[in-house]
């Protein structure tokens, strides 16, 4: 196993334990507590953690037919649905326990995974096994944060995973400002972020209308706008829109507007 994979399963399994010891806490009315991941509920986030995991060791996929939710909308969410759809039934501390045994499974076999065989990652590129980790710690940990929120209990926010999430979507935030934003040519927003991860970069459009990160941030920029780091993770995810988050704008108020708008990068 090499520098990357061992990282990026420490991450995984770092957020995963971290989960498990927070179902630990729960109460029985907290498991069917509504969470920002439209449509599931905490144990659904617990289901969700699961089916992914057993369908990687190629455990059997669940039978189960899946209702048309609003919040399925592709054959993908279809897919993932009905591995939390198959377990709505299962008290919350099962499937705790669940997720308890597939870790372990999972670490075993991960111990013996080439990290550099080629694997599909869940935006639909090709990579290698040992990035493709990288994406299951950022899926974990960003589950397990609609957990802490729906339930009251912040913590894990500067996990290892943590950087496998900024590693991950930060890349996204050109073609937020660019093409999402609609930045022009020779615009620059500037984004800081606050504890307890702290990142500060600019985003420069080009003349050919292209985003890109500054090398080094511009003396001036367009607009400039400071999240703290829970903020740009609920943005950035989908989980909410600029008015749940604090944010603070300089410059170009609506540049910096239409940015917040369009932060979400995950489907």
């Amino acid at each position: 196993m090499n520098a990357e994979m061992s990282g990026n399963v420490a991450a995984f399994e770092q957020t995963v334990r971290s989960s498990l010891a927070l179902a630990a806490t729960l109460g029985a009315a907290e498991w069917d507590r509504a969470t920002e991941c439209p449509g599931w509920t905490v144990k659904d986030q617990f289901a969700h953690l699961v089916s992914v995991e057993a369908a990687l060791l190629g455990d059997p996929a669940p039978e189960v037919e899946v209702p048309e939710f609003d919040h399925v909308r592709n054959d993908f969410g279809r897919f993932l649905e009905a591995g939390v759809h198959a377990r709505r039934a299962v008290p919350g501390p099962q499937v705790a326990a669940e997720l308890a045994d597939v870790l372990e499974r999972r670490l075993v076999q991960l111990a013996d995974q080439d990290p550099d065989a080629p694997a599909t990652l869940p935006n639909g590129k090709e990579g290698t096994y040992a990035l493709f980790m990288r994406f299951r710690a950022m899926d974990c940990w960003t589950h397990e944060q609609d957990v802490r929120r729906a339930v009251g209990r912040p913590g894990n926010l500067d996990a290892p995973a943590a950087g496998c999430f900024w590693a991950i979507l930060s890349k996204g935030l050109p073609l937020v400002v660019a093409r999402k934003a609609g930045a022009e040519p020779g615009q620059s927003v500037l984004f800081r972020i606050t504890g307890p991860v702290e990142h500060r970069v600019a985003v420069v459009v080009d003349d050919g209308g292209r985003g890109s990160f500054a090398e080094d941030v511009p003396d001036a920029v367009t607009a400039e706008l400071d999240l703290d780091w829970e903020g740009y993770v609920r943005l950035t995810a989908g989980r909410c829109g600029p008015d749940a988050v604090k944010s603070q704008a300089k410059g170009d108020a609506e540049l910096a507007g239409r940015v917040l708008a369009n932060m979400a990068l995950t489907p």
